[in-house]
């Protein structure tokens, strides 16, 4: 009697691998696009909030969220639509507020100009901007934060760090610990530690990133 021995062939075992690694550098290629399409639309964001502003102050002589005459400029037949800045050129508060300030209420400013897509209603759960990534998005006026110098700054939160790698080099040189585009580690504190050489990037942590105009 002879007996038969059941198994893959070497052929058969070549083609499942074959199929595995299709599979695997299907996946890793789609998960390229799409943190690709991530960092256009982050870069989207640094790009086009210079351009509210610039748009902004052109049309006023004002900056949104400072505008001491936001009244007269934004709201038909003199209502009470939005509150006044107190004009002292400068776009006071911290980036991700969430009311009583002038980077809070810039974006009901440039919203209600037209400027700028979403809710002008500050109640609406919608009315503070979302990045791709699902974080904050603001800008305040511009001093120590992160070190970056410039009169106004954008700031998004939530960036992962392989992300933000890749965001830097498509803004700016790069390097996140230097130039005018630069990542920070929330501490918990409303604070920010910068990424640094003693703390640096860590591609599977989340960071705010902030840029000058």
């Amino acid at each position: 009697m002879k007996t038969h021995q059941t198994g893959f062939t070497l052929v058969e075992i070549a083609v499942v691998l074959l199929i595995i690694g299709l599979l695997l550098g299907g996946v890793l290629k789609g998960q390229e696009l799409i943190d690709s399409a991530k960092v256009k639309n982050l870069a989207q964001d640094f790009r086009s909030l210079p351009t509210l502003v610039h748009a902004y102050q052109d049309r006023f002589r004002a900056l949104p969220g400072d505008d001491a005459s936001a009244r007269l400029h934004l709201c038909p037949g003199g209502d009470e639509c939005t509150s006044p800045g107190n004009g002292n050129g400068l776009i006071d508060g911290n980036w991700d507020d969430t009311g009583a300030s002038d980077s809070f209420r810039f974006w009901q400013h440039v919203r209600l100009a037209g400027f700028a897509t979403g809710s002008s209603d500050t109640a609406n759960p919608d009315y503070l901007p979302r990045n791709a990534v699902g974080g904050r998005l603001g800008v305040q006026r511009g001093g120590s934060l992160l070190g970056i110098r410039g009169s106004i700054l954008t700031c998004s939160s939530g960036i992962p760090g392989k992300l933000v790698r890749q965001l830097d080099l498509a803004l700016d040189d790069g390097n996140p610990a230097e130039g005018s585009m630069r990542a920070g580690l929330d501490d918990g504190s409303g604070s920010l530690t910068p990424v640094s050489g003693s703390t640096p990037l860590d591609d599977g942590t989340s960071y705010t990133v902030c840029a000058s105009l």
